[in-house]
């Protein structure tokens, strides 16, 4: 999808994949940077306009990047970053990210947009009831992720 249309997705009744980041929300999760999500196996799905600026900062060009650090997803639909062969995340280091400056949409939107049973057990995230300034957080740090 050409990165103009996907500004559109922001104005769409629906928001970002399907989901609804209006003020509706009634509780947004701050993240604290536990790592707990990253420490989990599964696929961190990755967009085309991410590509460029996740190889940019590990100082690859994109085809080395694509190449050597993501694969398929189940479906064939896109690309996803390679897990570390515990399951975690592949820039999980030291207790953090390596990619924090340029983390995927996916990263930035858990636990508000995507979570997995029994996540709160896990995840530091702290449950703020302002629901206006948690909504502008969460879209701010959408859009950074899709159109920087």
């Amino acid at each position: 999808m050409p990165l103009e249309c996907r500004e559109e997705l922001f104005s769409l009744p629906e928001g970002l994949f399907g989901l609804n980041l209006s003020a509706s929300m009634s509780v947004y999760y701050q993240c604290q940077r536990c790592t707990a999500c990253c420490q989990r196996p599964g696929f961190v799905r990755i967009t085309e306009a991410e590509i460029p600026r996740i190889a940019a900062h590990l100082g690859l060009e994109e085809a080395e990047f694509i190449q050597r650090f993501t694969r398929l997803t189940p479906q064939r639909s896109g690309l996803a970053l390679l897990d570390k062969p515990n399951g975690e995340c592949l820039y999980l280091e030291n207790g953090g990210c390596l990619l924090q400056a340029v983390k995927p949409s996916q990263c930035v939107g858990f636990p508000n947009t995507w979570n997995y049973p029994g996540w709160r057990e896990t995840c530091k995230a702290i449950p703020l009831k302002n629901e206006e300034s948690g909504t502008q957080e969460l879209r701010k740090g959408m859009k950074a992720s899709l159109f920087s």
